[in-house]
Parts: structure tokens; C-alpha cells; sequence
């Protein structure tokens, strides 16, 4: 349950096996779980993942996320020998085993339907986001088509509109809004206008 199931460690933090990951590559989002947790955007918080961690003797993380979960990965390194340092204070960790784990590697990966980083080709979560989005448009085509009628899709992306663009682009829509390109004033009658055609 990501940062979640570091605070809370247990049964939360455990190895993965073969048979875990097994017959899953077809599945959107993910097995391991994923919550917001508001424990790790305080000290507190990060210290029990620190003390979880320890337990587990787990120096190397792999974040998978957005911005927040990021920010977090980014703020829980710098603070980690200082976290460690607490622990030992504490008594809940000798020194020996702080030296054991004083360094913190984080792989960082950016999990975003919405593409919105550089220096990457697609973000994790892009092309399943797209692969639901075209399903859902060829099934709403067909009652389109047999109702004569015309809908409206909205699509996931907040100031993002690359799911939106694409997914248009692929489907042959008539007309398309995207955050980066707002309408201009008059654009009603210019679309029902292009309806119209």
C-alpha cells in the first residue's frame, strides 16, 4: 500500500516471490496496492518507515508514482541519516545496525496516465489509460451510430490534455478540449457548426 504500508510495516512489508507476480501482466494498476498516506508527509511518519525498513534490513526503494510520491521519496532520502540517528537515540536501533543501513537508494518512476514528464517517452500508466479510453469510445460508437446521436466523453488528465488528444486523434473526434488549448470566445456556434457537417 505504498508509503502506507511503510508506516504501518507488518504484514505489509513482505518479499515477493515468482508466484506473486505471476498472471498479472494483463491487469491494469497495480497488486501491491497504492494509498494516500498522510502519516508520511510528517517526521513522525517517516521515522516508523525508517524503523520498518531497518527491520527488514531494506536499504533500496523503488517509487512509483506522481508528484507527491516523489516529493516524498525525495524528502524521506535527505532526511534518512538524521532518521537513523533519532532511531539510535531512541534506543530503538544500536548504532552497529544504523551503520548497517546508512545509506537510502531510491529508483524513482514516474507513474502518470496523464505524460506529462519529460525526459521520458511515456509515463507508467499512459498507454493502458489510452488502451481503456479507445475501448470505451468503439463500444460508445456503435450506439452512436445506432441512435444516431452524439456524446460527449470526458477523459482523465487535470491540466493535461495528452489522454484527451491522442485518444481524439485515434477515434476520428469532432471536436476536442484540452486544458492547454482553451476554447476561444464564439467556439459554440463554431462547433455546432462542424456538427452540423
Amino acid at each position: 500500500q505504498g508509503y502506507e504500508g511503510l508506516v504501518e510495516g507488518g504484514d505489509n512489508i513482505k518479499q515477493a516471490n515468482w508466484l506473486s507476480v505471476s498472471n498479472i501482466i494483463q491487469l491494469g494498476g497495480t497488486v501491491i496496492g497504492s494509498a494516500r498516506c498522510k502519516a508520511f508527509t510528517t517526521r513522525a511518519g517517516r521515522l516508523r518507515a525508517a524503523r520498518n525498513l531497518v527491520e527488514h534490513g531494506i536499504t533500496n526503494l523503488c517509487v512509483i508514482g506522481g508528484d507527491g510520491s516523489l516529493t516524498g521519496a525525495d524528502i524521506f532520502r535527505a532526511e534518512w541519516s538524521g532518521l537513523l540517528d533519532e532511531l539510535v537515540q531512541e534506543g530503538q536501533i544500536s548504532k552497529e545496525v544504523a551503520q548497517e543501513n546508512c545509506r537510502l537508494n531510491i529508483v524513482g518512476l514516474v507513474g502518470s496516465i496523464d505524460n506529462d514528464f519529460c525526459g521520458t517517452d511515456m509515463t507508467i500508466g499512459t498507454d493502458s489509460a489510452l488502451h481503456r479510453i479507445m475501448e470505451v469510445i468503439d463500444a460508445i460508437t456503435t450506439t452512436a451510430q445506432s441512435h444516431q446521436r452524439t456524446f460527449v466523453l470526458e477523459v482523465m488528465g487535470r491540466h493535461c490534455g495528452y489522454l484527451a488528444l491522442v485518444s481524439g486523434l485515434a477515434s476520428g473526434a469532432d471536436w476536442l478540449f484540452i486544458p492547454e488549448s482553451p476554447p476561444e470566445d464564439g467556439w459554440e456556434d463554431l462547433m455546432c457548426e462542424r456538427l452540423g457537417e
